[in-house]
């Protein structure tokens, strides 16, 4: 992720000197400076920051009526909070199988829907993207929305689009571990207005008060308060500007490491649905002990099974259905029964297993990186 220094500790210092912390009221610009920027950027016609991914998560299922009775696809390889927003708005989520690309495998998510089924949450992992194409199509045959988590992939490129502004909705988060960094935030993405004004309103249950003058006669409803601050937007505009000049850094030492990489008998280059703008790597081997065996070899970060709340195996909320109050159990209100089972997804388990992280090392030059690469490759 970008590094947080000197820029943002100015950008803050402005925010509050302006006097006014508060997003909304008059003088506040530096949010919603940032919101319109980002739009341009991606593509967008309207944005919304938010606390969290998580948050932005909620806000777009919310803003789409997702609820009660729905079911919403997602993928067994991603953090919980993916799984858990439709919990949070009364759906329930419904596992799907990923492929080798570490993402959303197509064809399971055929095989998943149902008459219930109301969403898809495609996640971009790690940079990795989906195959959106194919997921738009599947959407658009069965009637399906699609609310993206780029969380994992703020400023990535899908062949001729931004990751997040594909979908009807698109989620962004900016914690320490994203490409955006703030400590904690988030955002929604959307090019629908009225998705744009239910989301403004779910995200802000004081909204009704804020003058918006926009609301298509859509009508109050109680939400949450997922608002960011002036210096949440401060901090923001300067990550903007520093996150696709990383990314372009990415790019191009993952297609070094790539190169090198793909020469190994030892594990193959993990297949990426858009080779061109990939700036996420990692390699696969046959078995999950040579992947294990690989964890000790200098330029391996990783393996993908060990991964923690990544992996669905760990989301013991979710498979054991339990909530806050056995009265706003969603599972208690679903259309038929949904089980899990910690061998439901066998075969995202089995790519796990055999996946490993090679980090890109951009703090390093890149000769030195490339001597790591081909001893790796061997």
């Amino acid at each position: 992720m970008p590094d947080v220094g000197i820029r943002e500790w100015f950008a803050i210092g402005r925010a509050i000197a302006q006097g006014h912390m508060s997003r909304y009221g008059e003088g506040a610009h530096l949010t919603s400076g940032f919101e319109a920027a980002l739009g341009d950027r991606l593509g967008a016609d309207h944005v919304l920051a938010v606390n969290s991914g998580t948050s932005a998560l909620v806000t777009a299922l919310a803003a789409a009526g997702i609820g009660p009775g729905d079911e919403v696809l997602v993928p067994a390889y991603t953090w919980m909070a993916t799984a858990a927003a439709p919990v949070q708005v009364g759906a329930v989520p419904i596992l799907v199988d990923i492929d080798e690309t570490l993402t959303m495998d197509p064809e399971d998510i055929r095989r998943k829907i149902t008459p219930y089924t109301r969403a898809i949450i495609p996640v971009h992992m790690g940079n990795a993207v989906c195959d959106m194409d194919a997921i738009m199509s599947i959407a658009k045959e069965h009637g399906l929305i699609v609310i993206e988590d780029s969380c994992q992939a703020v400023g990535v490129r899908y062949k001729d689009r931004y990751c997040g502004a594909i979908g009807d909705l698109g989620a962004f988060s900016f914690n320490k571990m994203k490409n955006m960094n703030i400590g904690e935030g988030g955002a929604v993405l959307t090019s629908d207005e009225r998705y744009f004004i239910r989301a403004r309103s779910y995200h802000d249950l004081g909204s009704m008060i804020r003058g918006h003058g926009d609301r298509l006669n859509e009508p109050e409803f109680v939400g949450m308060n997922f608002k960011v601050s002036e210096i949440d937007g401060a901090m923001l505009q300067v990550q903007l500007r520093k996150v696709i000049p990383m990314l372009q850094r990415m790019q191009k030492r993952r297609a070094m490491l790539a190169e090198i990489l793909s020469q190994s008998q030892e594990f193959r280059v993990t297949p990426h649905n858009d080779p061109a703008s990939a700036v996420s790597l990692t390699i696969l081997a046959d078995t999950k002990e040579k992947a294990v065996a690989l964890t000790a070899r200098r330029g391996v970060h990783n393996r993908l099974r060990d991964s923690s709340k990544h992996v669905y195996t760990n989301w013991e909320p979710i498979l054991n259905k339990r909530t806050f109050h056995p009265k706003m159990n969603p599972w208690a209100w679903a259309k038929r029964e949904i089980n899990y089972s910690p061998d439901m997804c066998a075969r995202t388990l089995d790519i796990l297993d055999r996946t490993c992280v090679v980090p890109l090392k951009l703090q390093y030059p890149a000769p030195v990186v490339r001597l790591v690469a081909q001893k790796l490759a061997g």
